[in-house]
């Protein structure tokens, strides 16, 4: 695995989210005919996010999988649906360059986006009836993607896992130490993937060090968190709140 970065202990997060970046651009995707990395091109905002949001230790970590093509893809916000990124967690911040080469069917508007991420608009309408602020949920809990990029082929995005074996391994090399940096940085009370594959990663990353669980994911494409996934999530947090 590659080793953690070193950390700028002002605010640790930011700096391992810019190495974690910088290393995803070196690797090369076979399997995908575009990729999107919404830690370069919106880079301004993942960095308020973070900034705003990242520091504090002892928390519940959520980790999410990687970017939809009309929530992280397009605001560099964690499950972040333009209007909730925009109106609810107040960050908002113009598109940066280089923009990767664009699908026809998935342009990159940032925050001009009218399209809604169905799983950021039940993540963030959970958190916010839930908690009512920000500042309130995120005294509690921090969301961290495990991959930031998003993978398209033939019309549609695929996930990390259906990428080639040797695509993979590097790919989850990074992503590993990135994850594993994040929590020695925050020292959480408990890893909660978000879905079956970032429960996974989360539960090879620390062992038995740090707790984990399994929360099931808000996608509408899953029947299961169509009835009654908020009432499922207060049920995972329960224990560590």
């Amino acid at each position: 695995m590659t080793a953690r970065p070193d950390l700028d202990m002002d605010n640790p997060s930011t700096a391992i989210a810019r190495v974690l970046a910088g290393s995803l651009q070196t690797l090369a995707f076979a399997s995908a005919s575009h990729v999107y990395n919404p830690l370069i091109y919106m880079w301004a905002a993942h960095r308020e996010y973070l900034q705003r949001h990242g520091n504090r230790a002892g928390r519940i970590l959520l980790v999410g999988m990687n970017p939809g093509p009309w929530g992280m893809a397009q605001t560099g916000v964690p499950f972040g649906q333009v209007a909730m990124a925009r109106d609810w967690l107040g960050i908002e911040k113009p598109l940066g360059s280089p923009l990767p080469e664009q699908h026809d069917k998935y342009p990159i508007t940032g925050f001009g986006c009218h399209r809604s991420e169905g799983s950021g608009d039940r993540f963030w309408g959970w958190a916010r009836a839930r908690f009512d602020s920000p500042d309130r949920f995120f005294q509690d809990v921090f969301v961290w993607n495990y991959c930031p990029l998003l993978f398209l082929r033939n019309n549609r995005n695929l996930v990390p896992e259906q990428l080639h074996k040797a695509e993979r391994e590097p790919l989850f090399g990074i992503c590993d130490a990135a994850l594993d940096a994040v929590i020695h940085a925050t020292r959480p009370r408990v890893v909660i993937g978000i879905g079956r594959f970032a429960h996974g990663r989360a539960q090879a990353i620390v062992g038995d060090t740090v707790p984990t669980a399994y929360l099931l994911h808000p996608s509408p494409a899953n029947p299961t968190a169509n009835q009654g996934w908020a009432e499922v999530a207060d049920q995972t947090l329960a224990p560590w709140l």
